[in-house]
């Protein structure tokens, strides 16, 4: 094999293990508004699987969450299989062209977002402690809204480009 096609195939490789952009759910229905669909109770159920795929934690997660125009308010409330419970509390703005900004107590900086159709891709730092120290690690968040009651929600974590595990979660939202 030369070098170049060597190269050629190497660069094919890495091309394949680019994921989707947001840009490709454009078309998709029913269109997600945070501000709807983030709007009220949402309950969630969701387990927490490390790289081998092994299921680590289970949790639930209850959210009360309110709107004023494009500034929400996300409380989340969750309750993991071991009896241990965890609050995070979101201040998310809504920009222009489906963007999203984000804070929270244990988010290093600011989570950006962007919605296009029926998913949303969020990205931020989370500040997670592990056996007494605290790690750095990136979340890619990837929120599907399934229709006006059901939302999917898949985030990959890493730390230095590593993957650490995956985060699987279905939300209902109450009436």
């Amino acid at each position: 094999m030369t070098r170049r096609s060597f190269c050629a195939l190497g660069a094919l490789a890495l091309a394949g293990c680019a994921g989707p952009g947001i840009g490709e759910y454009t078309a998709e229905k029913p269109v997600l508004d945070l501000r709807s669909y983030f709007n009220g109770r949402v309950d969630g159920w969701g387990v927490f699987t490390d790289r081998s795929g092994k299921v680590v934690k289970r949790f639930v997660v209850r959210m009360d969450c309110r709107w004023d125009g494009d500034e929400g308010v996300l409380d989340e409330d969750f309750t993991y299989s071991d009896g241990t419970k965890q609050r995070r509390i979101w201040h998310v703005t809504r920009g222009a062209d489906g963007a999203y900004t984000g804070r929270a107590d244990d988010v290093v900086g600011t989570a950006t977002g962007q919605a296009r159709g029926n998913a949303l891709r969020w990205n931020y730092t989370l500040a997670l402690p592990v056996d007494g120290r605290t790690w750095h690690v990136q979340m890619d968040d990837w929120m599907y809204l399934m229709d006006n009651t059901v939302m999917l929600n898949k985030t990959t974590m890493t730390k230095f480009g590593v993957r650490l595990g995956e985060v699987t979660l279905s939300f209902t939202k109450r009436s």
